[in-house]
């Protein structure tokens, strides 16, 4: 398997796995468990699985000086991307929040190309335009039209900016540590920054205890597949490929999500979720080939493709 090809998969696995958030998320906010306590359970049941990992493997757990430089900012970004995302979605639709957060493939984009000179090609641009208008389509009917709240707005903002700040940081450390090691320690990170939190937040946002199978089951869940799979494949992804077209892939994730609702929980499968899920597809498919496709034949087959549903379905 070349870089390349192993890159792609885990960057497309590393999104489905993270698109799987809402499994086990929303099961434990319906039980009364605030965000701090969610986080807490999700980033300390991860840290366990992979220190588990570690000894099984013999890996030594010993860090340097200078890799702690480069591991605390990675477990501070990441912690507080997720803290800024849970709390926005307070102040509005959670769906709205997740269609804003999708802003970060095109700041991973942007300041890869100011500060590394990484140079942006057409179907990169495309890609990301495709992707994001994807995404829209997805969430397009959350929204009662209303106007969004400025915190809920800049909350997300700090999400995606950090979020993309983690990948960049990933991709160009030089750090030379397993995905495992690398993931554990900003995973035990995060922890701290969480406990700290819930002890500046007050009574609300105290950690709570867990006490049923249920609440642990959802809690477990949230540790593997949304935290372990998806941070040790993203890594992998980005060292392979890099950090833009690991973010476009993370277009995947709404898609993901989106799916699970149709498919588990009953909801409506419409012309705008078809054609939303058409575009981000044809993004992530355009970042895989890259040159062997050009944009206008893609373009052309997206627009075929769309205009045919459109005959068949009406907008919802």
């Amino acid at each position: 398997m070349t870089p390349k090809v192993r890159g792609t998969v885990c960057g497309v696995c590393a999104a489905v796995s993270y698109g799987l958030n809402p499994l086990g998320a929303l099961p434990l906010y319906a039980d009364g468990v605030n965000v701090n306590s969610v986080l807490f359970y999700r980033y300390g049941l991860a840290a366990v699985i992979l220190a588990a990992v570690m000894l099984s493997r013999r890996m030594s757990f010993s860090v340097t000086a200078m890799e702690m430089r480069v591991l605390v900012p990675l477990g501070v970004l990441f912690s507080l991307s997720s803290l800024t995302l849970f709390d926005s979605f307070t102040f509005m639709d959670a769906g709205v929040a997740s269609t804003l957060l999708f802003v970060y493939p095109v700041m991973v984009a942007v300041m890869m190309a100011v500060f590394f000179k990484e140079k942006l090609t057409p179907v990169t641009v495309f890609s990301i335009v495709l992707a994001l208008t994807g995404i829209s389509l997805l969430y397009g009917g959350g929204t009662d039209g209303g106007v969004l709240s400025t915190i809920g707005v800049l909350l997300v903002m700090v999400s995606s900016l950090t979020y993309a700040i983690y990948i960049i940081v990933v991709n160009k450390s030089s750090l030379r540590m397993s995905s495992v090691k690398l993931t554990f320690y900003v995973l035990l990170v995060s922890l701290m920054v969480i406990i700290a939190n819930s002890v500046i937040g007050g009574d609300s946002g105290r950690l709570q205890m867990l006490t049923t199978p249920r609440v642990w089951f959802f809690a477990s869940l949230l540790a593997v597949f949304p935290t372990v799979v998806s941070l040790l494949l993203m890594v992998v992804a980005v060292h392979e490929i890099g950090s833009t077209p690991t973010a476009v892939m993370g277009a995947l994730e709404p898609l993901t999500a989106v799916a699970i609702g149709v498919v588990l929980f009953g909801e409506a499968f419409t012309v705008r979720l078809a054609v939303g899920m058409l575009m981000i597809l044809s993004a992530v498919i355009l970042i895989v080939l890259g040159k062997s496709l050009s944009v206008s034949y893609v373009t052309l087959v997206i627009g075929r493709f769309g205009h045919k549903l459109a005959k068949h379905w009406r907008w919802k």
